[in-house]
């Protein structure tokens, strides 16, 4: 998606200066804001197309504006990319939980986060099978609109979640490895833990309610759906 808007919020002007230009320099369009309240404000006006974000802000926890973006229908697929000199395996983990598509750690190569903008947008853009999917009697995945539902009732998810779902329900009963669903999402541009398969399979378990039980853990292999 070149061209697309990015938004980078940081505290420190250095950073969102550096990123700005790597970024324009590759053909996106950027806004950078040093406050959460700044990044809000604009959003409300309309979504950018991948939000880079750090996690230690002045006003509001990177944390908490993850959990609130991917709580609201409206944002929940923009992507975002935490940016952040937190780079324990367990802040890994949380920002997967919260719904953030790719985790890198200062100090960082600016280069190296242009090809993750690309990678995380290629992701969004690829097309999943066009046809709709139906499994069971409640759960419906609907590849061209980018929409779940669940008895009728429209369900948020992320973008990881929702190519998770499609992979999985194109091939129902079939059963995926961690690591077939992992080249999936990321190819070989993928950059994360061993956990992550499983982190966003209980989120998508969580989101899905009643029908949560369509997709079923073989152990020792990995996930299908159905069957």
């Amino acid at each position: 998606m070149m061209g697309g808007l990015i938004a980078i919020v940081d505290d420190e002007p250095d950073i969102v200066e550096l990123v700005s230009i790597h970024l324009a320099k590759a053909g996106f369009k950027v806004r950078g804001f040093s406050d959460a309240a700044a990044l809000l404000k604009f959003i409300d006006r309309g979504s950018p197309d991948l939000i880079i974000l750090d996690l230690m802000l002045p006003d509001m926890d990177g944390f908490d504006i993850c959990r609130r973006l991917k709580g609201e229908p409206r944002f929940a697929s923009v992507p975002i990319i935490m940016l952040t000199a937190k780079g324990s395996e367990t802040d890994r983990v949380v920002g997967l939980e919260l719904g953030a598509d790719d985790y890198v750690t200062k100090p960082f190569s600016a280069r190296e986060l242009v090809l993750r903008v690309k990678a995380v947008l290629r992701r969004r853009t690829e097309k999943e099978p066009a046809r709709k999917i139906t499994i069971g009697k409640d759960l419906t995945i609907n590849p061209e609109k980018f929409e779940v539902l669940v008895s009728g009732k429209k369900v948020a998810l992320t973008p990881s979640e929702f190519r998770i779902l499609a992979f999985l329900a194109s091939r129902e009963g079939h059963v995926f490895s961690r690591g077939q669903i992992l080249d999936h999402l990321w190819g070989h541009d993928k950059a994360v833990i061993d956990r992550t398969v499983d982190v966003h399979i209980n989120n998508l378990r969580e989101k899905l309610g009643k029908a949560a039980g369509h997709i079923k853990n073989v152990r020792g292999v990995g996930y299908k759906v159905g069957g």
